[in-house]
């Protein structure tokens, strides 16, 4: 039977997001699941069930733009190219726009497999409607406090979602976060831990940020014997026992080079593997684990996962490199203390292997994609940066909370520019930085969107939609 609301959603949603972009009002990548939903507010649901291969859904704080890319990447070179939200959007209307633009005027879906980055918030939700054949669920750590709650909000809400799944569905876990390893207790669904068992990496963790230190069945402090960053690592409880569960994943050695790369040497159920990542940072690898763990529960091949990720580039705004007019631009994404820190982290233990000192961009707005609330930049560790910067330029909306927030951690004040407008900001910073300097831009998430906006058109970078 022909469902003639469904063919009224998907045809009002298709023109909706043509309309955005002939009249450059973005990408389409909400609009047309505004538009549709409210015309069949089932939509997704129907569009969901006709995939052959069904949906993969990734959620977490940190993490979950980079490794939905790296699995996208990894299907598509196995011949599954997927129905992804490339874009980031990532909200129900996000999503469901996303199953649009790989649906027919019939509203049957194209691709073999939906794989969708789910926001924190909207997982339960989007898990609802689409059923998923695999969920990866990477972190929790505080973010956006004004838009989300604390992190135990949040891990309330997939517990019961997660609750609500069948033996049909594979929950993948990370081990080393207490408050998502806890969440595989007592499913129906199928169970998989990945974990970090390399512990050299426990040195320098930020245990002063973490969000869950106590016990998820007793209340007991959990007692660490690795720290990672967080409350990330290696856990035990010594009143009742509950411990960090063995990953079926492991990264058991990872050597981080610096800004430039690392090389991971994983085992997994009935193999091995060595690869080469080209992406920096600890927090990096571990989403290179989700992506490999995710992958390998999906049939495709180890070699072929090696061979992706060998040259895999990271999603606009983490880790991505600009050719900013002839001068090397790196920009990071930072969002909430973790994410910051780890991101500090990984360009002070750089220091003395690619540079002396750092020059940075830091752009700091408190829209409501953002969190109004930034108070959270007191908890990240910007001493880390004290008596490492050559100059920073600070713009954004909260401009001069970031430059007061740096000066509290040791930077000196003589190093501080403050430019609130985010275009006239990457000027004076691109003015200061000397020949063969880096200029390394920390954006929170609407200050990444202004900067690429500007770098969009001084021609610099292509849009993000069409990345």
């Amino acid at each position: 039977m022909i469902d003639l609301r469904l063919l009224l959603a998907v045809a009002a949603g298709k023109s909706a997001g043509v309309a955005s972009r002939l009249l450059r009002r973005g990408g389409g990548t909400t609009l047309p699941g505004v538009v549709a939903r409210r015309i069949d507010p089932q939509a997704l649901r129907k569009l969901a069930a006709t995939l052959p291969q069904g949906v993969v859904l990734v959620s977490g704080t940190n993490g979950k733009t980079t490794t939905t890319r790296m699995i996208a990447a990894t299907l598509a070179d196995d011949g599954r190219m997927p129905l992804h939200n490339r874009a980031g959007a990532n909200l129900m209307s996000g999503v469901t726009a996303t199953a649009l633009t790989g649906a027919s005027v019939r509203g049957r879906a194209h691709a073999p497999i939906g794989l969708f980055e789910t926001d924190e918030a909207a997982f339960p939700g989007i898990a609802a409607e689409t059923a998923p054949r695999l969920i990866v669920l990477h972190n929790l750590f505080r973010d956006q406090l004004d838009r989300y709650g604390e992190v135990d909000t949040v891990a309330q809400g997939w517990r019961v979602a997660l609750a609500r799944l069948s033996t049909a569905t594979t929950v993948l876990l990370n081990a080393d976060d207490p408050a998502v390893a806890a969440l595989g207790e007592g499913l129906s669904a199928r169970v998989r831990y990945y974990g970090l068992n390399d512990r050299r990496h426990a040195a320098g963790a930020a245990a002063q940020i973490g969000d869950a230190r106590f016990c998820r069945r007793c209340g007991a402090p959990y007692r660490y014997t690795a720290l990672f960053y967080a409350h990330v690592g290696h856990y035990r409880c010594d009143a009742c026992g509950a411990a960090r569960p063995t990953p079926d994943y492991a990264i058991e050695r990872l050597d981080l080079r610096g800004t430039e790369d690392a090389i991971l040497y994983l085992t997994f159920p009935g193999g091995a593997m060595e690869t080469h990542l080209p992406l920096p940072g600890l927090y990096n690898a571990i989403n290179a684990l989700a992506a490999i763990a995710a992958c390998l529960e999906l049939g495709v091949p180890a070699p072929r996962i090696r061979a992706t990720l060998e040259r895999f580039d990271a999603a606009f705004g983490r880790i991505e490199r600009v050719d900013a007019g002839g001068r090397p631009l790196l920009i990071a994404l930072i969002k909430n203390p973790v994410g910051a820190t780890e991101t500090l982290r990984m360009l002070t233990d750089a220091l003395n292997v690619e540079c002396s000192t750092l020059h940075l961009l830091i752009l700091i707005n408190d829209r409501y994609a953002d969190g109004m609330d930034v108070s959270w930049l007191w908890d990240a560790e910007f001493e880390r940066l004290a008596g490492h910067v050559a100059h920073a330029t600070v713009g954004g909306t909260r401009a001069a909370d970031m430059a007061v927030r740096l000066k509290y951690a040791g930077v000196e004040p003589g190093r501080l520019t403050v430019v609130d407008d985010p275009a006239d900001a990457l000027d004076v910073a691109l003015s200061r930085l000397p020949p063969g300097a880096t200029l390394y831009a920390l954006p929170t998430y609407t200050a990444m969107l202004d900067l690429r906006a500007e770098l969009v058109h001084r021609r610099w970078a292509r849009p993000f939609w069409e990345d």
